[in-house]
């Protein structure tokens, strides 16, 4: 197994055009919207990808530095820790589970911030950049 990294800020509102974030939406492979369900992100173009590691300890590293990038621009303040967030990331990921984590931001704007599975258990895609 290994994991592809995924990134997608935007305004949040737009979340809401559910019909561009499913794949059976002409529109699905070209919005730049984050998929409804977390293993849809393997059918989007392998542009898409931020990142693809091959050990759960980068997949960690990358996590933290997305999260890292936006931490200061929470609203409120950062709700659930970063540290909590990447204690939980690092059980799941090697049990084959996709971590996915979403904040609002200042300004209306959202952050999707996710680390996929591949193969992923959930959806039949194919590696989107083709290995096995």
């Amino acid at each position: 197994m290994h994991w592809h990294g995924y990134h997608w800020i935007g305004n949040g509102a737009e979340r809401g055009n559910e019909a561009e974030r499913r794949p059976s939406s002409p529109d699905f492979r070209t919005s730049a919207l984050p998929p409804m369900r977390t293993g849809d992100w393997l059918a989007k173009p392998p542009s898409r990808i931020g990142q693809t590691c091959d050990s759960v300890e980068a997949a960690i590293e990358w996590l933290s530095g997305q999260y890292g990038a936006v931490q200061g621009t929470f609203p409120h303040g950062e709700g659930v820790q970063l540290t909590a967030r990447l204690e939980t990331a690092a059980g799941l990921l090697p049990a084959g589970v996709d971590v996915q984590w979403g904040e609002w931001l200042t300004g209306g704007r959202f952050v999707t911030i996710g680390m996929i599975c591949c193969p992923n258990r959930h959806v039949p895609h194919p590696c989107p950049i083709g290995r096995k």
